[in-house]
């Protein structure tokens, strides 16, 4: 009975040994170092840092259809967006009817949103926010500018705005700037974002501008829940490198 029992011990310690040895030439391969990095690499995407590619001219001049930004993703770890951040968000249903997605499309993105690699939503943008929740905005001042809790903002991002004129063409003349908007209490938990590309922008205030003071089921938000993170820096084309 003895002798079995140490018969089998003796057989177990090669088996061992050979899966050891096994492991050690497998982690010294270049295989190892390929499926660590790529490892390494979807952990960084998926919650650190990951590009994305900008999908319209909403931004511009800041950012150009095409541009691949980089979007830090632990930014609002602990924090809030601030008036002026521009980010990235995956659109709801109250930005447009997303186009039928395939089982085969589905799962992609459900592995992409667990790994990094690929695109998270189905309807991803990137808009700057200009007020948080809790925050009262409306356009426009008696100069034409967005005001946030009373006070105008300071924007020189802003390109191709839509026509206002003091005393001509504005907040109080008939017809109204489409400029104007508001005023308007941003929700809990959602952001007022707006591009910087104004007139040609389908943003928060979009369905709003020159609607009739008071109608606030017009504006659309951008969801805490929502929100993927702070574009960091413009990474492509190389001429356009710029961090923000």
């Amino acid at each position: 009975m003895g002798y079995g029992k140490s018969v089998t011990v003796s057989a177990s310690r090669p088996r061992t040994r050979g899966l050891y040895a096994a492991w050690r030439r497998f982690r010294s391969s270049a295989w190892f170092h390929l499926i660590l990095a790529l490892v390494v690499f979807g952990l960084v995407l998926a919650f650190i840092a990951k590009p994305y590619a900008v999908p319209s001219g909403s931004m511009e001049n800041t950012l150009q259809p095409g541009d691949r930004i980089l979007v830090y993703r632990l930014a609002y770890l602990g924090s809030q967006p601030h008036t002026g951040d521009v980010v990235v968000f995956d659109a709801d249903s109250q930005w447009g009817t997303l186009p039928p997605e395939s089982p085969l499309k589905a799962v992609l993105r459900w592995f992409a949103s667990i790994s990094g690699f690929g695109p998270t939503g189905a309807h991803t943008l990137v808009k700057r926010v200009i007020a948080g929740p809790g925050q009262t905005v409306s356009c426009c001042s008696a100069h034409g500018a967005v005001v946030v809790d009373g006070h105008p903002l300071d924007e020189p991002y802003i390109t191709h705005n839509l026509p206002f004129t003091p005393g001509t063409l504005d907040c109080s003349t008939t017809p109204r700037s489409q400029r104007c908007f508001g005023p308007v209490t941003v929700p809990k938990d959602s952001y007022l974002v707006l591009g910087d590309n104004r007139a040609n922008s389908s943003d928060s205030a979009f369905r709003c501008r020159g609607a009739p003071v008071g109608d606030v089921s017009c504006f659309r938000w951008a969801r805490r829940s929502e929100i993927v993170g702070r574009v960091v820096a413009t990474l492509w084309p190389i001429g356009r490198w710029r961090a923000f």
